[in-house]
């Protein structure tokens, strides 16, 4: 959730203090689908993990899918069959928002190979067996792992396969909605860049801002009334893909406002209006605006993609910024270097975590009222406004968190709570709804072991942050825990929240910095009781 840029805690020049946690093993990279050509419908295998599993509800696919062909209807002949459109999207992570909404079933490839299309919900192939549907399956030992917040293979595996799952689902709707002809030729685009360069494709697919756009898209195509959807985009998508996988293809598309953005690139800004007429050598060609590589990986700066943030008037507490200037771009290089140096130096298992799960940073504009958020619809996205290192550190670790814990809620039901605010969380001033509280409680407990792995490495002031955060979430953890509408699911999650809290005991700031810090959390209690008696019920003992 929204959390205060944090002071600045200098650096310190000393070694390393060799009482520092115990961290896993450093994060496996994700096993890739090899470059098969495409199949048709994702074929999406289910989730494997050690232990007792907790099955998803309800089965939502899952894997990496060798192929895009997936989204092409299975039955082109007569009205197209969709999933019901997801519910309006809430605002960004960090800005109080409700969980995603809940992915439907994936298909998997029917048992014919290659080739066979298949729907969720109806038949596979025409004249063949029914679709086949994939499940999720978390293993406690799994949940476990990503109940502590700390980096795991298997949890960013899982975090992983859920985000494409959901991704390639949301890609079907959008298909099998969408009227006309032009998006079947676009998707055909997609299917022979992938044939060239199944990478390139899946990057765009895959890009943040392709999932906001998805889920807009759908919910247009199924609403009455409102703005017609900008279905022009998948063209944009097909032509990056082409752009990238460097294959011939000409289409032609229609720029908005004397622009054409075209995702994980940039954008192209035609000479005259009308349709634009696009070839392989259009970006070699034309008037370009690049997306800007932030240094040491594949992370993007993006300020330039039209659905790298919530449309306007979408109920939104933040703004994107407007482009940068190539002076606010060096800005952004030398903070995001800092904080990854400083992630590199007091944690590299949480550094190599965020270099994995995030893809792309929007920068905030000037009236959003936090320091980062995380938007459910744009996966691999962070939301940030331009900070110190030591704060942008925070926030890249914060905000990684709302990203992992929306992927699980996403496949596992943690509780049964209505969007009510009334919770105390330490902090914010406003009351919580259930999910909110979880989702601020899960975001602080990372930050309390960062702070403290950074304390250890001698960061001034960084054992002031770790027991004013602990103490945060010391005190919500038995509100949660004693919820009547957490599943059991949800109490084993908040169980491993709680057991990761107290482990934190085995290496305590010095003197008494964390009395100091609980006494202070519970003059705030008092405070908040006063300003909300209605809610004193719901602020713990």
């Amino acid at each position: 959730m929204t959390h205060p840029a944090p002071p600045d805690p200098a650096r310190s020049t000393g070694p390393a203090d060799p009482a520092r946690p115990p961290r896993p093993p450093a994060p496996a990279e994700a096993p890739r689908a090899p470059g098969t050509p495409p199949v048709a419908r994702p074929p999406l295998p289910a989730q494997s993990s050690a232990g007792p599993a907790h099955p998803a509800e309800p089965p939502r696919g899952a894997g990496e899918p060798p192929g895009i062909r997936s989204a092409v209807p299975a039955q082109p002949a007569g009205p197209a069959r969709s999933p019901k459109a997801p519910d309006p999207a809430g605002p960004p992570r960090g800005a109080g928002a409700h969980p995603a909404a809940p992915a439907r079933p994936v298909a998997r490839p029917a048992p014919g190979g290659p080739g066979a299309p298949e729907a969720a919900g109806g038949t596979g192939a025409p004249g063949g067996p029914p679709a086949v549907l994939a499940r999720f399956s978390v293993g406690s030992r799994v949940l476990r792992d990503l109940a502590s917040t700390e980096p795991s293979p298997e949890g960013l595996r899982l975090v992983g396969d859920i985000r494409r799952s959901k991704r390639l689902l949301l890609l079907r709707a959008v298909l099998d909605a969408a009227p006309g002809t032009e998006a079947g030729e676009w998707w055909e685009l997609l299917e022979e860049a992938e044939r060239q360069d199944p990478d390139a494709v899946r990057d765009v697919l895959h890009y943040p801002s392709t999932g906001v756009w998805a889920e807009e898209t759908l919910r247009r195509l199924h609403a009455p009334h409102g703005p017609a959807p900008d279905l022009g985009h998948l063209g944009a998508l097909a032509a990056a893909a082409a752009l990238r996988a460097g294959i011939g293809f000409k289409t032609t598309l229609r720029p908005a406002h004397g622009r054409l953005a075209l995702p994980t690139l940039g954008l192209l800004r035609p000479e005259r209006p009308g349709p634009l007429a696009l070839t392989e050598r259009s970006w070699d060609t034309s008037d370009v605006l690049p997306l800007h590589p932030l240094p040491g990986g594949r992370t993007s700066l993006d300020d330039l993609d039209p659905y790298r943030a919530p449309a306007t008037g979408h109920p939104a507490p933040v703004r994107p910024a407007r482009r940068l200037t190539p002076k606010g771009h060096k800005r952004w290089d030398t903070q995001w270097t800092g904080a990854l140096t400083l992630l590199e130096r007091y944690d590299s298992a949480r550094a190599d975590e965020a270099g994995r799960l995030l893809r792309s940073v929007v920068p905030l504009g000037g009236g959003s009222r936090s320091s980062g958020a995380t938007l459910p619809a744009a996966a691999g996205a962070v939301l940030a406004r331009g900070q110190s290192p030591p704060a942008l550190a925070a926030t890249l670790v914060h905000e990684v968190q709302h990203g992992k814990l929306a992927a699980l809620t996403d496949v596992l039901t943690l509780h049964t709570a209505d969007r009510a605010p009334r919770h105390w969380a330490p902090w914010r001033p406003d009351p919580r709804p259930l999910d909110g509280l979880l989702h601020g409680t899960y975001a602080h407990l990372a930050l309390a072991g960062y702070w403290q792995r950074a304390a250890l490495y001698g960061a001034r002031g960084a054992w002031a942050q770790h027991a004013r955060i602990r103490a945060q979430v010391a005190a919500v953890l038995p509100v949660l825990r004693a919820h009547a509408r957490l599943t059991s699911t949800g109490r084993e999650f908040v169980d491993g929240m709680a057991e990761a809290e107290r482990a934190m005991d085995e290496l305590p700031p010095p003197g008494d910095q964390h009395a100091t810090a609980r006494r202070a959390l519970e003059r705030e209690r008092r405070a908040w009781c006063a300003a909300h008696p209605e809610l004193a019920p719901f602020a713990g003992a």
